[in-house]
């Protein structure tokens, strides 16, 4: 059952952030996403990113990064529009091929993955870890389930796309950390942990 306050909360959310988003300039925010990466979740790995779309910020330069220096990398791939979503060594060079979303994914025949750590795309964050998406739940599902096992969320945006408190409910995965063009940032998720 949802709230509707909440998932009116979130529309009008979306709505505004969206404009936000297409309005920013890139410019060099790829490569600053690099220089603001925190060293302890550069250890981690297997790493998995995504395939940025719909002006989401992009990540594959952090991912280029992460690669050479020897961390295992993957791409989601959504076999199905409900399904849980498989993740897939990619090493940059191998061709994609779309996914049930149409997005650029590695070929279904690919290596299996467990990532310990997940860059994730958003519209919104805040300083808590809170994390606003397209409305899907495909990212809440996926914290929620690996980090179960240990793994972290770490969302990538552009410093713009911060709110004083994104609107979330009991099913919204948090994230551990935002990582922006302008700084790092390890979220305050007191009381929210055991909420995925």
């Amino acid at each position: 059952m949802t709230d509707p306050a909440l998932e009116s909360a979130k529309a009008d959310a979306r709505m505004m952030m969206r404009a936000e988003r297409s309005a920013l300039e890139p410019g060099d925010a790829s490569l600053k996403l690099i220089e603001n990466f925190p060293l302890e979740l550069a250890r981690l790995s297997p790493v998995a990113g995504y395939w940025p779309v719909g002006g989401e910020i992009d990540g594959r330069p952090l991912l280029a990064a992460l690669a050479k220096a020897g961390r295992t990398v993957a791409l989601p791939r959504m076999e199905n529009r409900t399904g849980p979503a498989r993740f897939l060594a990619w090493r940059g060079t191998e061709p994609l091929t779309a996914d049930a979303f149409g997005v650029p994914s590695p070929p279904a025949n690919g290596a299996d993955l467990s990532p310990r750590l997940f860059l994730v795309p958003l519209l919104a964050f805040d300083r808590r870890g809170g994390r606003l998406g397209q409305g899907g739940g495909h990212y809440d599902r996926i914290i929620s389930l690996y980090r179960a096992h240990g793994a972290i969320a770490a969302g990538l945006a552009y410093a713009e796309q911060e709110m004083d408190a994104v609107p979330t409910g009991p099913h919204d995965a948090h994230l551990d950390w935002i990582i922006t063009p302008k700084e790092a940032i390890r979220c305050r998720v007191e009381g929210l942990r055991g909420r995925g």
